[in-house]
């Protein structure tokens, strides 16, 4: 959805539509720190999706504060819009 502070409703349209093209996503999170966001479609081959995941937890991972002490993530979930929800094994203390 269109948004000023994403940077998607701009008088510099070439920038949006660079920015839009090249993978730009909304990352959501709620009140109790549940993140929420889209990491692919069902076309997308397995090692695509194993790759946007990656880049989310860097994403992540650089965003941490310092005074967060131990893993910033404790569970992984993954699910379609309207099916069944997996849980993730994570390998990496985030």
């Amino acid at each position: 959805m269109p948004n000023p502070k994403l940077g998607t409703v701009t008088d510099d349209v070439k920038k949006a539509v660079i920015d839009a093209k090249s993978g730009q996503i909304e990352i959501k999170n709620d009140k109790d720190g549940n993140i929420g966001l889209s990491l692919g479609k069902k076309s997308f081959s397995d090692e695509n999706l194993i790759k946007n995941f990656n880049a989310v937890v860097d994403a992540i991972k650089k965003e941490k504060p310092t005074v967060v002490k131990g893993n910033l993530i404790k569970s992984a979930f993954i699910t379609s819009t309207m099916g069944v929800s997996y849980k993730l094994k994570l390998n990496k203390n985030i």
